[in-house]
């Protein structure tokens, strides 16, 4: 066998001489750039997050609720429709494409165009025995007239079962938008604030005693709502000095059909009397012929006319230090079909101090409690100012509770004792 000869250093320059190219790449790579269009860009990319943007038309979050809620952002509609908007994509509520929904919505319209083919046939019904001479009923006008009235009432039952399954009546409703002209919007108004509102504003005329020390009896048919200021009070509650020194706002809200005429009483039963170591009570504030309607509810003291409707101005409540909380107690009268006070003549007759409203609703015959409500008053660092500005004395006065002597046969006599 032949040797292996070694490789020559001419072939070893030949190798070294030759390049081998690389093959160019073919994915093209985009460079990365740090300018001021690219930065706005990526922004724009970037979607908000629903944590730290939370929306009141879709929080349903109790943490995200608190947070708008502390922000001064009211929450829209209640929590399980918040709910239902947030995971749903976005389709209109009538349009949901489900065969199920869409076939009881059948049903619900059938129903609804039953209720109002009997509407037609009520309101028939009541036109032709309006036009009826009372003559020819028995019974006459009397008759007539409790005819009508039954047959009012039976007209607005038949709108509200008509509407009363109506997914959009709800919707409306819960998101605060709903027409309270309207007999639905009322019935659910007034199924809502009998639920619990109502129960908390009996409860607390009841366990304070604005029942009997104020009024005699009250059956509420109205939702009173207390606001000082840009906060509204629950019933009950106690409020600053500072922030009763100008008169309130009240939402008095009235669930049936047409204007009330109301009068409005503040009572303080609590005021102490030195001299025959009792309480008095004192009208802080008196005003008559107030309309009210369920469209209109809202009542400020403060705009009220001096000359026809105010018997008595605000008085800013005020407890002095030592003595205990003071009920300053809310009471609604309605006036006896509409027919205004003579106020001119009434204020003659009214005195703050002492003031009975049994008296008054005695001297003023045509007048019916319909609701009451209150709110407390009690000693704070600011009282003191408020009576110097209002004129008052005894802001400087501390009262303190009088010791009382044991009977002779509770006495510790130790000379008994041996």
């Amino acid at each position: 066998m032949a040797p292996s000869r070694a490789p020559s250093t001419l072939l070893l320059h030949s190798l070294r001489s030759l390049t081998i190219e690389a093959p160019k790449p073919t994915t093209a790579f985009r460079s990365l750039s740090s300018t001021h269009a690219n930065l706005q860009e990526a922004v724009a990319q970037k979607q908000p997050s629903y944590y730290q943007n939370p929306d009141p038309l879709n929080a349903y979050v109790p943490r995200l609720e608190r947070r708008l809620i502390r922000s001064g952002k009211q929450l829209i509609g209640s929590r399980r429709r918040r709910a239902a908007i947030a995971k749903s994509p976005g389709i209109a509520f009538d349009e949901l494409p489900y065969q199920c929904f869409q076939e009881a919505r059948k049903v619900l319209v059938a129903d609804r165009e039953e209720k109002v083919k009997k509407i037609e046939v009520e309101r028939a019904r009541i036109t032709r025995l309006n036009s009826l001479d009372s003559n020819t009923i028995p019974g006459g006008e009397a008759a007539k007239q409790r005819r009508l009235r039954s047959m009012e009432a039976e007209l607005q039952k038949l709108k509200i079962l008509a509407d009363i399954n109506d997914p959009n009546v709800k919707r409306r409703f819960e998101d605060g938008k709903g027409d309270m002209s309207k007999p639905i919007y009322r019935y659910l108004a007034e199924q809502k604030w009998q639920e619990y509102p109502r129960k908390v504003q009996v409860q607390r005329i009841n366990q304070m005693k604005v029942i009997p020390d104020v009024v005699p009896a009250v059956d509420p048919i109205l939702d009173i709502k207390i606001t000082f200021g840009k906060r509204t009070y629950p019933p009950g509650e106690f409020v600053p000095s500072l922030a009763s020194e100008q008169p309130p706002r009240l939402t008095l809200q009235a669930f049936e059909k047409g204007e009330k005429t109301v009068t409005i009483a503040i009572i303080d039963p609590d005021v102490p009397n030195f001299e025959t170591d009792s309480f008095d009570s004192r009208c802080h504030f008196l005003a008559s012929n107030i309309q009210i309607s369920p469209v209109q509810p809202t009542v400020d003291l403060a705009g009220l006319a001096t000359t026809s409707q105010v018997l008595l101005p605000w008085l800013p409540p005020h407890a002095q230090k030592g003595s205990p909380y003071h009920r300053l107690s809310i009471i609604v009268l309605q006036q006896k079909d509409n027919i205004p006070i003579d106020v001119a003549a009434a204020t003659k007759m009214v005195q703050r101090d002492g003031f009975s409203l049994r008296s008054f609703m005695s001297r003023q015959k045509l007048l019916k409690p319909i609701s009451a409500s209150l709110f407390r008053a009690t000693w704070d660092e600011n009282t003191a100012a408020v009576m110097a500005r209002a004129g008052l004395e005894g802001g400087d006065l501390e009262l303190k509770r009088k010791k009382v002597e044991p009977l002779p046969y509770k006495r510790r006599n130790p000379s008994s004792f041996r």
